[in-house]
C-alpha cells in the first residue's frame, strides 16, 4: 500500500529583488521588481507503507519545502500529492492526527517548562486517552532513556536531550507518518547512537513509515536502505544505496600491505595514491580498471593483505551534486538530454 504518492510537485516561490542605492530603493516603493525561485522544479516518487527512505540533497536542494508541502504548511505552486489518502494542504483535522513533523533547527516544546507540561498539552491536542497516553509515554522515555529528565526545565536539558523529548512529544499519538528533517543535527556521537537505535527499533516495532532528511550519512547508512536524492529542485536519483556509490562513482579505492622492509616505488602509475604510510598504501583507481590493476599489482609486488573498497557514500553524492552543477553551467553536447 502506499503511503505517499507525489505527481509532478512544484513551488514557485516570487522573491521581492531590491536594488542598491539610494535612488533605486526610492523606485523600488513605487515599482518592485520580482523574480521568481523554484523550490521544487516537478518532484515525482512514491513511498510505500512502513518504508524508511532517506530523502538527500545540498542546502537549498528543496528538501524542507518538500517536507513542509505534504506536512500542509505551504500550498503547491503545481502538481499533486497525497499523503496516507489525504491531500496534504487541505489540512484536514483527520490528516494532521495521522502525521508528525520534527525539524531538528524548530523546537515544539515549551522552552521554559518541563518537557511533560508540554506532552500534556499533547494529549489534550491529539485527545488521547489517559491510559493510552501514559502508556505510550512511559514505553517512549524508557526507550530513550530520559524518564527521570520530563520533570526539568526544556532549557536545561543538552541538546540530545531535547530531541529526544522532542521525538516523543511527536510520537505520542502514534503517527502513521513521521516527516523527520535533520533530527541529529549538531548531536554528539553518542545522542546520535541513541537517536538512530530508537528510529531503527520504533518504525520495526510500529511499522511506521519515515521521510528522513539528514546530512549525516551515517544516520542514512544506519536506518535507511533506500534513498531519494534532490538537487535544484529536482529528483536526480531514486533507489537503493548501493546504487549512488555504484551510478555515481568514478573510482575504488584498492588497500594494500606490503610485506618485507622494502618501501615499493612505482605506485602511482596504477593510480592516484592518496595514502603512502608504508608497510600500507591506498590507491584510487576507474571502477572499470580494478581487475586489471589488481593482478598487476600482485604480479610486481610482494602483499600481505589486499582489499578493494567502494569510495565513501559521502563522497560519491558529492561528486554527483558536482556534475549537477557543472552540467547546469555548462551546455550540454547535441543529442545529450539534461
Amino acid at each position: 500500500m502506499i503511503a505517499v504518492d507525489v505527481r509532478n510537485l512544484q513551488k514557485t516561490y516570487r522573491v521581492y529583488r531590491k536594488r542598491e542605492g539610494l535612488w533605486a530603493s526610492i523606485r523600488g516603493l513605487i515599482k518592485r521588481e520580482y523574480h521568481a525561485v523554484k523550490a521544487v522544479a516537478s518532484v515525482s516518487f512514491s513511498i510505500d507503507q512502513g518504508e524508511m527512505v532517506a530523502f538527500l540533497g545540498p542546502n537549498g536542494a528543496g528538501k524542507t519545502t518538500t517536507l513542509k508541502l505534504l506536512s500542509g504548511l505551504i500550498y503547491p505552486t503545481a502538481g499533486a500529492a497525497t499523503v496516507l489518502g489525504y491531500v496534504p494542504w487541505k489540512r484536514e483535522i483527520v490528516y494532521r492526527r495521522r502525521f508528525a513533523l520534527v525539524m531538528g533547527q524548530k523546537n515544539q516544546l515549551w522552552w521554559d517548562l518541563p518537557a511533560q507540561e508540554s506532552f500534556s498539552l499533547h494529549k489534550e491536542i491529539y485527545r488521547i486517552e489517559p491510559a493510552d497516553f501514559d502508556r505510550r509515554l512511559d514505553e517512549l522515555t524508557g526507550l530513550l532513556e530520559v524518564r527521570k529528565l520530563v520533570g526539568q526545565p526544556v532549557r536545561e536539558l543538552s541538546l540530545g536531550e531535547r530531541m529526544r523529548m522532542e521525538l516523543i512529544a511527536a510520537l505520542l499519538h502514534r503517527p502513521d507518518l513521521l516527516l523527520l528533517d535533520e533530527p541529529t543535527i549538531g548531536l554528539d556521537v553518542v545522542s546520535q547512537r541513541k537517536v538512530q537505535d530508537f528510529l531503527k527499533f520504533y518504525q520495526a516495532e510500529q511499522k511506521l513509515t519515515v521521510l528522513l532528511t539528514s546530512h549525516y550519512m551515517k544516520d542514512v547508512q544506519a536506518l535507511c536502505r533506500r534513498a531519494i536524492i534532490i538537487n535544484e529542485g529536482e529528483i536526480k536519483h531514486d533507489g537503493s544505496l548501493a546504487e549512488i556509490v555504484d551510478r555515481f562513482s568514478t573510482y575504488k579505492v584498492i588497500e594494500l600491505l606490503f610485506s618485507g622492509d622494502t618501501r615499493p616505488v612505482g605506485l602511482d602509475r596504477f593510480g592516484e595514491v592518496f595514502d603512502d604510510s608504508f608497510p600500507r598504501a591506498k590507491i584510487k583507481v576507474p571502477r572499470n580498471q580494478v581487475p586489471e590493476i589488481l593482478s598487476s599489482l600482485l604480479s610486481q609486488y610482494s602483499l600481505e593483505d589486499v582489499g578493494v573498497h567502494d569510495r565513501p557514500l559521502e563522497e560519491a553524492i558529492a561528486e554527483m551534486f558536482t556534475a549537477t552543477r557543472s552540467n547546469v553551467t555548462e551546455p550540454a553536447p547535441a543529442g545529450v538530454n539534461q
